[in-house]
């Protein structure tokens, strides 16, 4: 009677345990719907799931003392008044820099404890956190 009372334990155990999911691949979507594995980031100004790594501005890091090398994009709003800077550092996966008067630059407010600007160089842009360059 004990061994089959065992028996009956240990089978029904081990059926609890193989009824859990394996995690699906791709199941990884953000608050926003994105599919981070896949290579998807939300975006602010176009309300929808992007690849930085597909856009048409992408900048490299200066300075870097990483064995890697890192890249950022930028995006811009229909009428270039806002740009989407997605640096990989920090809690937040993107920022919002807005242009400030007819100069073109792109500047964070006051909101975000670093100050970041967006600056043609170039034939392309830089971007500075707190006067220092970090990609162009």
């Amino acid at each position: 009677m004990k061994k089959t009372i065992l028996f009956s334990t240990v089978f029904l155990c081990s059926l609890l345990f193989a009824q859990k999911k394996a995690p699906i691949v791709g199941g990884d979507r953000d608050v926003h719907g994105c599919i981070g594995s896949a290579g998807y980031t939300y975006s602010q100004l176009k309300n929808d799931c992007i690849k930085t790594f597909s856009q048409k501005i992408k900048l490299k890091a200066v300075n870097s003392d990483q064995s890697y090398s890192s890249t950022t994009a930028v995006i811009f709003n229909k009428n270039m008044t806002k740009a989407e800077v997605f640096i990989p550092d920090g809690a937040a996966k993107s920022i919002i820099l807005e242009k400030e008067g007819k100069e073109k630059l792109w500047k964070s407010g006051t909101h975000i404890k670093d100050s970041y600007v967006l600056a043609p160089y170039k034939k392309g842009f830089q971007i500075k956190k707190n006067d220092d360059v970090i990609y162009q």
